[in-house]
């Protein structure tokens, strides 16, 4: 191989001249990605402008290296990644380190937060898409709109694909039969690549939108355009072209609108990489009208900085949601002039003078790899300091009071010096048990013979700051099961008892539970069972939510799900095990720890406020009381825990009490809300076991 490259270095082919519709075609790409994620509605299909950059880097990198000088693989290999490198990653690393400060300055740990991150770690190394894809968002979700780091998985591709590029590449330069040979192997990879796409959006749609196997075809399809048409020397040709070319750019425009989530990325990127194929045919070396239109001096600027704006854009965008919003015209255009501002600095001070650095060009290629590759590991290194110093560095409330804000509370217990109940987490048959018990206490606890076993969502695990107080005071074991998503005993059956994959882990949990409950121990089944007001970035209809209390099928489904709990439960009641029900606590309409901060009160987020009528409240929490009450008169050894009282003292339910919140978001409690139930918690489960015991007595 390294003599037939140096039979071809003598006459290669002269690199392509400087084309300015291409800059044209990169802004139009990254302007319809900008404007879809500035408000999807404008341009529903703007996603697919990463389509478009993905057949366009196909085409120019292989146009880029078709002049190689030099011998050998070795030296083809330097000569490639030197340059990707210079190319892609000094901008990457600044933007990354910027995201990751001021991630850490103003974006809260939480669900809608909790793959962010990682996500950023692993984009150093282009290995992002990896996180998205196994994090079950997909890219359409309302909450990829608040990691920094999404947009970072379309780069991912592009590193991934540089990795097998030369490889199939290198034979083109050898000539002959050897470029028959590359454009083969481009073209069997690009089937290769589609015949996975459609397999695995059947099975896992999200990996197949963010990993590179199911978006090789898209790169592949620019370089064998370029194999194809970039090695001949056409005369310019009749004036048809431009309208051909005229065709094809409407193409791309009618894919910008009318694209949609579904099917991609076959054959949902059909369109706009169709499109793309056709306008670089009628334009290479066919100069015309449409190159003029393409090449307006605004277009090309725009295409020039196009990486950089792709970039900063998104951090900007996110940043602009978690704190002052992102739904007004004034924040609107202050996020976009920021992501140009950003823009523009990076191509004039981190792109091009690394690009066209006179020392980075007389160095090995093998140093600039290595420094590239230091810099990759030293950008990392600082993204990852600065999370973890994240407390002390943050603008956030809930970074500098964690255990006043998250449901996790405050792990030790003033009364208890020494002590701590951290969770241990186990496996129960797929999934989590979370077991808190007392350990270090330097007095001796109170002996304890029973155990409380807890069951439910994500609601279960938000009182994990009243669990580890409970542990510790009266010395008990809690076993708690939690499967987030999948209540139990909801009296809404289409979210758990008819729900395939929650059925699965709340029978698993039951399984291990039968071994291990005794007479006498404690279940407790804590979950959500009203629908909810609202999620962590936007309020649902007060007509969806009555629908889903008070339609025919909600009605129908509490009374189907009331015979299925009684059935479940019985074995337990009869086996002496004293069962609490948790009655429905209030619910919000806005999420607390969005808006607790002077950066983020006034984000539209915000707008429904934080107290509701308890009268209201207590519309929708009745039908679920109802249903308590029947399967209590039909199971004796059924009690009902509702700490709504102790939430909603007055006409008015608040999110808040004395300044402090009593919830996390709408509807999860706070560390706060975890310590001011506990005595009356520990009061109701003494008093209930006792009561229970004295029935049972002969």
């Amino acid at each position: 191989m390294s003599s037939s490259l140096k039979s071809v270095t003598g006459s290669p082919l002269a690199p392509l001249p400087y084309q300015p519709y291409i800059d044209g075609m990169r802004a139009l790409a990254v302007l319809s990605v900008l404007i879809y994620h500035l408000h999807g509605p404008w341009l529903p299909g703007g996603f697919v402008g990463v389509d478009v950059f993905f057949v366009i880097s196909g085409f120019v990198v292989s146009a880029s290296i078709a002049g190689f000088k030099g011998r050998g693989l070795w030296q083809f290999l330097g000569y490639f990644y030197s340059r990707r490198i210079t190319r892609i990653f000094p901008a990457l690393i600044v933007c990354l380190l910027v995201t990751a400060l001021f991630s850490a300055l103003f974006i809260p740990a939480a669900w809608l937060s909790a793959v962010n991150q990682q996500t950023g770690f692993y984009a150093f190394f282009g290995l992002s898409n990896f996180i998205l894809a196994q994090s079950g968002r997909d890219y359409f979700a309302p909450a990829t709109e608040y990691n920094p780091y999404t947009h970072t998985w379309s780069l991912a591709v592009e590193e991934q694909f540089y990795l097998v590029f030369p490889l199939l590449f290198i034979a083109w330069l050898v000539g002959g039969r050897g470029r028959k040979l590359s454009a083969g192997l481009f073209a069997i990879g690009a089937l290769a690549s589609i015949g996975y796409a459609i397999w695995t959006l059947r099975s896992d749609p999200v990996a197949a939108f963010f990993l590179a196997p199911g978006r090789f075809w898209e790169l592949a399809a620019g370089v064998l355009l370029y194999q194809c048409i970039g090695q001949r020397r056409e005369q310019p040709t009749a004036r048809h072209w431009d309208g051909l070319a005229l065709a094809a750019l409407l193409l791309i425009l009618l894919a910008f609108i009318l694209s949609r989530s579904s099917n991609f990325p076959f054959p949902g990127a059909l369109l706009a990489v169709a499109g793309t194929l056709g306008l670089i045919i009628c334009l290479h070396r066919r100069p015309g009208f449409m190159h003029r239109v393409l090449g307006w001096r605004g277009l090309v600027m725009v295409g020039r900085i196009s990486y950089s704006l792709y970039l900063w854009h998104w951090p900007v965008f996110v940043l602009f949601r978690w704190t002052c919003g992102l739904e007004t015209a004034v924040t609107r255009l202050a996020a976009v002039a920021l992501a140009f501002l950003l823009a523009f600095a990076s191509y004039h001070w981190v792109e091009n003078p690394l690009r066209h650095a006179t020392l980075l060009r007389r160095l090995p290629k093998a140093v600039t790899i290595l420094a590239g590759l230091a810099a990759i590991g030293l950008g990392s290194w600082g993204a990852r300091l600065l999370d973890e110093h994240t407390a002390s560095i943050s603008l956030s409330q809930l970074s500098r009071q964690p255990e006043l804000w998250y449901p996790h509370g405050w792990s030790a217990n003033p009364q208890r010096p020494g002590c701590n109940a951290d969770p241990e987490y186990r496996n129960a048959e797929g999934g989590l048990l979370l077991i808190y018990q007392a350990r270090g206490c330097q007095e001796p606890l109170p002996p304890a013979s029973t155990t409380l076993y807890v069951i439910g969502d994500s609601h279960a695990l938000a009182y994990e700051g009243l669990f580890k107080q409970y542990a510790m005071q009266t010395g008990r074991t809690v076993h708690a099961y939690n499967n987030g998503g999948c209540p139990f005993i909801s009296l809404q059956p289409w979210r758990d008892s008819e729900n395939p994959g929650c059925l699965q882990h709340i029978d698993a949990a039951l399984r291990d539970l039968r071994t291990r409950i005794k007479p006498g121990d404690i279940l407790f089944l804590p979950s959500l069972r009203m629908p909810r007001l609202a999620d962590q970035w936007g309020v649902f209809s007060d007509e969806k939510v009555q629908e889903q209390v008070f339609s025919d099928r909600a009605i129908a489904g509490r009374q189907r799900a009331q015979a299925d709990a009684v059935e479940v439960l019985r074995e337990f009641a009869a086996g002496g095990v004293h069962i609490i029900l948790e009655g429905p606590k209030p619910l919000f309409k806005a999420p607390p720890f969005r808006c607790a901060d002077w950066f983020s009160r006034h984000n539209p987020v915000c707008a429904p406020g934080f107290s509701l009528p308890r009268e209201e409240l207590q519309a929708y929490r009745q039908p679920v009381l109802d249903g308590f009450a029947e399967i209590a008169r039909q199971l004796p050894g059924v009690g009902i825990w509702d700490p709504f009282p102790l939430l909603c003292p007055g006409a008015e339910c608040s999110a808040w009490r004395d300044g402090q919140p009593l919830f996390l978001d709408g509807d999860h409690l706070s560390g706060y809300g975890n310590q001011l139930l506990l005595p009356y918690f520990i009061h109701h489960l003494e008093t209930q076991a006792v009561d229970e015991d004295r029935k049972l007595a002969p």
